[in-house]
């Protein structure tokens, strides 16, 4: 195991360690890694869910990006050990430092409910994770310049695929990485959705090098198939979930309406660490004053704003009383789901804040596309084979789109027993003429 001579000084004396619930013990030998755990910038992701909205649906779902961030950082710290000690000859042992930090740092960016927060408000967590590496106000910069002055850059590079070693990049993010294997191990055991397990100790052995990147022998081809199923069925049944997606689209509308108000200059209660946001001319810290407890915190103030709007969607938020939904099939039911957004509009609800399209789909694992790293084993010759040339489950699930389009609507619309429906009985019984069964009914079916 080589050791340059940074690496040599910066060893902790006694290695320290975290109790984890998912890989037992996460093991920190570096004191460059502990300093980048204790920095202002990483400590904030405590206070970041890693699964948003999913926590309304999932009550378990409380984990953080915080120990999302360790456990990628225990997985890349394991499969380096072992790349060390079985293919010296195929890693360079230089990369050792810079993996590990890449890993622990991979998602430093993120923000409070990210995703929903990133369209309202334009901001892009994986530049922002960049921006923290590379910003010398920051934390995280001074503590990785102490391995060199270009250090950071180094780092930065891995986050964005620019680095010129493929293996350091394809360990971090490809279609199967320690990003990916952490996250559904993680969010598998929290949500208590056990299909999203898979044999991880297995991965973990028949993971390898190899000049052009990363690969996994031959006879591991049955864990990497599971894996990919295991990823399907967690997009399918968790990261998809009708109600996670009602919470986002109704914290989607509170925000947007909030952000119309102080256009207007008419929010009231005023938040001002929101500001900048509103005014779309944030800095990096103002971004990191955010966390998911400041959010919510603004919520709370406006279930008790003077626009009836906001005041109705921050109770719906809080209270978890989401917009409900019907599928529908892309582009073939736009005229249906117009009509129905329509007879929403037409009572004292405003269309734009009341209802909305969300689609989500995935491609479980696709070869073709020129952005990502095809899945090889490695046969007993040395040779290569892309994974789903082996295996007709993933040869199934690869390059197909999974996942639906659903439209969101005060959940009235849906609810055959509301007290609400005698208020509105022929609106009501326009709308229920366009669905059955929860899905709108295609024009063509009516005939």
């Amino acid at each position: 195991m080589c050791i340059d001579s940074f690496e040599k000084q910066d060893r902790l004396p006694i290695e320290k360690v975290f109790k984890d619930p998912v890989h037992d013990y996460i093991h920190v030998r570096h004191k460059l890694i502990l300093d980048l755990i204790d920095t202002k910038e990483f400590q904030r992701l405590r206070r970041i869910k890693q699964l948003g909205t999913a926590q309304f649906t999932f009550h378990g779902a409380e984990h953080s990006r915080f120990s999302h961030s360790l456990g990628v950082y225990e997985l890349s710290r394991r499969i380096v050990d072992m790349f060390e000690r079985n293919y010296p000859d195929d890693w360079d042992c230089s990369m050792r430092l810079v993996t590990l930090c890449a890993a622990l740092l991979h998602d430093v960016g993120h923000g409070p409910f990210s995703h929903t927060f990133e369209k309202i408000f334009n901001t892009d967590h994986e530049s922002l994770t960049t921006d923290i590496i590379l910003s010398e106000g920051t934390e995280v910069n001074t503590i990785l310049k102490r391995v060199s002055h270009d250090f950071p850059n180094q780092v930065a590079s891995v986050i964005t695929k620019q680095h010129p070693n493929p293996q350091v990049v394809q360990l971090i993010s490809s279609q199967i990485d320690a990003d990916r294997m952490d996250y559904l191990q993680r969010d598998a055991f929290f949500t208590g959705a056990t299909y999203g397990a898979f044999d991880l100790s297995r991965i973990l052995r028949v993971i390898r090098p190899y000049k052009d990147g990363i690969a996994f022998q031959y006879q591991g081809m049955h864990a990497v198939e599971d894996y990919i199923v295991s990823r399907f069925q967690m997009y399918m049944q968790v990261y998809f979930h009708p109600a996670s997606r009602g919470m986002e689209v109704t914290l989607d509308r509170l925000l947007y309406r909030a952000k119309q108000l102080y256009k207007e200059q008419e929010l009231y209660p005023a938040f001002d660490l929101l500001d900048p946001f509103f005014e779309e001319n944030p800095t990096l810290d103002d971004y990191l004053k955010l966390d998911d407890g400041v959010l919510q915190t603004a919520i709370i103030l406006w279930t008790e704003s003077d626009d009836a709007y906001l005041s109705e969607l921050s109770k719906m938020f809080l209270h978890r009383k989401p917009l409900k939904s019907v599928t529908y099939i892309d582009g073939k039911d736009d005229d249906v789901v117009e009509t129905l957004r329509d007879i929403v509009g037409h009572l004292t609800y405003d269309k734009n804040l009341y209802t909305m399209t969300n689609s989500s789909s995935d491609l479980p694992y696709d070869y073709k596309l020129k952005n990502k790293t095809p899945i090889h084993l490695m046969q007993s010759d040395g040779t290569l084979v892309e994974l789903s040339k082996v295996s007709s489950i993933v040869k199934t699930l690869s390059g197909n789109l999974h996942g639906d389009h659903r439209l969101y609507v005060p959940k009235e619309f849906l609810e055959e027993h509301s007290d609400n429906i005698n208020m509105f009985q022929e609106e009501y019984d326009a709308f229920q003429r366009h669905i059955v069964n929860g899905a709108i009914i295609h024009p063509n079916e009516t005939d």
